[in-house]
């Protein structure tokens, strides 16, 4: 089993995208993600946005988790009717296929990142967690218009236990690219802490560099069969036109990624000068 995770636009979609090009995988879009629950696949309650699960508040985690890894889709948890009847359908017969044709799941959700260490040990999956620079993370979230709220992280006590640099947040300046910058910086200092074997941060602007090298490193890593067909489909997907990747915090479940040219993707800032050399300062370590 594998997740692949980081922060938000911070190519986890792409990333996943391209491993289950194998054929051997089944992709499982953000259980973890507050704003679209679906019981269906993860049938358990996400209180917050970026839930940390580690072994002291795991009773309510492992089974679930356990069931959506080995692809069992609780049917019965979207009765008497599924609030969307054409993902029901979707995820229940890729997850009845997969287990029929022995794939195993890749989880993409970048709400996991603080729970990768419980994900790693508990549920022996291999980590793929993405980081990328601060400037083109934040200068992606202000095209966007997304706003970070450090209340994800700091209403969780266990969270703060184990991470308690992250109390740091609550001196947030308010406004959005201050606090996008804190969030990348939260994160950062939250990953080099992150030990397991079972874990591994790459680096999504050399990924997008040699998409090609680095995905066939992560497939030997992950122990998942490099093929032709692997190959094609992320030559042919990372060496086409720039295009703006479609996303929504709310809606139907769907993927960032488009085929993109991704050293154009990975290089685009977005922010004014001024605005990058403040990103950099709030972000050095």
């Amino acid at each position: 089993m594998i997740l692949v995770t980081g922060l938000p636009r911070s190519g986890t979609s792409w990333a996943g995208r391209m491993l289950c090009a194998s054929g051997e995988l089944v992709y499982v879009n953000e259980p973890l993600n507050p704003e679209r629950p679906y019981r269906g696949v993860l049938n358990a309650e996400v209180e917050h946005r970026f839930q940390y699960i580690c072994r002291d508040n795991e009773a309510a985690w492992l089974k679930p988790f356990q069931d959506t890894l080995r692809l069992r889709f609780r049917w019965h948890a979207e009765l008497p009717w599924p609030p969307s009847p054409a993902r029901f359908l979707k995820y229940a017969t890729s997850f009845a296929y997969g287990r029929l044709t022995g794939r195993k799941a890749l989880l993409d959700d970048p709400f996991a990142l603080w729970s990768a260490e419980w994900f790693a040990d508990r549920l022996d999956c291999r980590v793929v967690i993405l980081v990328r620079d601060p400037v083109t993370f934040v200068g992606s979230w202000e095209h966007l218009g997304w706003t970070a709220n450090p209340a994800d992280l700091l209403g969780q006590p266990l969270l703060l236990r184990d991470h308690p640099h992250l109390s740091a947040l609550a001196r947030t300046p308010p406004d959005r690219l201050a606090k996008a910058a804190a969030l990348w910086k939260a994160a950062h200092e939250s990953v080099l802490r992150m030990r397991h074997p079972n874990i591994r941060v790459v680096g999504y602007e050399a990924l997008a560099a040699d998409p090609h090298f680095g995905f066939r490193s992560l497939y030997e890593w992950c122990g998942i069969p490099w093929t032709d067909r692997s190959a094609a489909t992320i030559t042919r997907s990372c060496t086409g036109p720039a295009q703006e990747a479609g996303f929504a915090w709310r809606g139907a479940s769907k993927t960032a990624f488009r085929p993109t040219d991704s050293r154009t993707a990975a290089a685009r800032s977005r922010l004014s000068a001024a605005d990058a050399e403040r990103v950099s300062r709030l972000t050095l370590r």
